[in-house]
């Protein structure tokens, strides 16, 4: 192959963590198929806790906040991490929802998601990531109604 069409990949660090954080998720989540949903619950529960326990003052409000909102909004979605961010899945196992902070990847603003299983499909096209700094009575409401759709 010559220089001129050798590609190769470069992943920040930080994007490597993320994709050694997913494998360690898809290992656990085979020693939790094993487990009553009350065990992967909590489980899931104590690592998006402590996720969100370990970010910088800004984005642990924000996440703090958002896990309150999920959990009132839909408490059937189960606690996991999604590539080491605060998630929220179904019972198949498929995240809905997921809190992007914005330390991850030393973005602007921190993100709030809707992943596939969510299926706000609206049209041709519909918003699935919302930036978010912080959470009014209005941005509740409208991010609580998304949730309880989405997790319907």
């Amino acid at each position: 192959m010559d220089e001129t069409t050798e590609t190769t990949v470069n992943f920040t660090d930080d994007e490597r963590a993320a994709m050694k954080a997913r494998t360690k998720e898809v290992r656990t989540a085979r020693g939790r198929a094993k487990k009553s949903p009350e065990e992967v619950y909590a489980e899931g529960l104590a690592e998006v806790q402590e996720k969100i326990a370990g970010l910088p003052d800004e984005d642990r409000m924000l996440g703090e906040q958002l896990h309150a909102l999920v959990t009132e909004n839909a408490p059937h979605l189960v606690p996991r991490t999604y590539y080491g961010m605060p998630a929220w899945a179904n019972a198949a196992g498929k995240v809905v929802c997921f809190f992007k902070p914005k330390s991850k990847f030393k973005v602007r603003y921190a993100t709030f998601e809707f992943d596939t299983a969510a299926a706000l499909d609206d049209g041709d096209v519909w918003p699935v990531s919302f930036a978010v700094t912080r959470l009014g009575d209005a941005d509740r409401e409208f991010l609580a109604a998304l949730i309880r759709r989405a997790a319907s």
